[in-house]
């Protein structure tokens, strides 16, 4: 089974599109985004779920980078 929350590739304008459960949730341009999507999602305690592999895949890029390479 993938994890259910997906941080997807850097954008070339910045930012990275992110899914629950196969929704887009938003376009998070920072950890605090991020969070915010995520506590919206209903996962109030996303924090400590961000770099638990089981719950959160950061696909083409380093985890918790947000700007395009």
């Amino acid at each position: 089974m993938s994890a259910p929350i997906v941080v997807h590739p850097p954008r070339g304008s910045g930012g990275r599109r992110v899914t629950v459960r196969g929704q887009i949730v938003g376009l998070a341009h920072n950890d605090a985004d991020l969070l915010e999507f995520l506590r919206r999602a209903g996962l109030p305690d996303a924090e400590e779920l961000l770099d638990d592999p089981s719950r959160v895949l950061w696909r083409g890029g380093r985890a918790h980078h947000y700007e395009a390479a």
